[in-house]
């Protein structure tokens, strides 16, 4: 039996991550921007977060999730929820410093 399908006898099973914080992006917000993060301003904003993560060696640490509309909607932005922080929606301007969220 694969470790990632449900126990037969209906019980919960746990699955460890490894990560310290889990970041929620906006499908909706990071695809009609269509890129504006990273060096060359054409990644979106979760493919230049993973990348800031791997340069400085914490990849394993944080968990990148895009996931539906949080019905914020800017211009020009990307909202982001963290796990940590469930009561705040950031709105992640377009070329902005992306480190600054964790």
């Amino acid at each position: 039996m694969s470790k990632h399908r449900p126990t037969e006898d209906g019980q919960v099973r746990l699955v460890e991550t490894g990560w310290s914080e889990v970041l929620l992006i906006c499908r909706k917000c990071s695809k009609k921007l269509k890129g504006g993060f990273g060096p060359d301003g054409r990644d979106t904003l979760r493919t230049a977060l993973r990348g800031r993560l791997r340069e400085s060696g914490r990849r394993g640490e944080v968990g990148l999730i895009e996931v539906k509309c949080f019905g914020v909607c800017p211009k020009g932005a990307v909202t982001v929820a963290m796990a940590s922080e469930p009561g705040v929606l950031r709105i992640v301007p377009e070329g902005s410093k992306e480190a600054v969220l964790f």
